[in-house]
């Protein structure tokens, strides 16, 4: 009795986790929301290893969107530069579970259409 009501415990804590982050891409805008808060998929990311914006896995194809790292200039779309301090977003690396999956790009950078 005890083992199926951690089981119903477990699975609704999963569910509504699963709910609650909702994310959208919005490919007009170049911005993902996630949890109602929007970001620009371009600017200075700073990346880290928890209290992360969102959550992004590297990929070599199908991805959600191509990102080309540079070291001025990331002011459009798929343009990133990496910093640490005054960032316009954080991410966080990961390999599962992943709010958006990106290729790295040198060339045609922006989100999938």
């Amino acid at each position: 009795m005890m083992k199926r009501f951690l089981q119903v415990i477990l699975c609704l804590i999963f569910t509504t986790g699963a709910i609650a982050s909702d994310v959208k891409i919005d490919r007009e805008n170049c911005t993902i929301t996630k949890d109602g808060k929007t970001y620009k998929l371009y600017g200075k990311v700073k990346i880290v290893d928890s209290f992360e914006d969102f959550k992004v896995k590297i990929v070599d194809s199908f991805e959600d969107a191509d990102i080309k790292i540079v070291d001025a200039f990331e002011d459009s779309c798929g343009k990133v530069k990496i910093v640490e301090h005054f960032e316009d977003v954080k991410v966080k690396i990961v390999d599962n579970f992943e709010d958006i999956k990106v290729k790295i790009v040198e060339h045609f950078e922006g989100v999938k259409k």
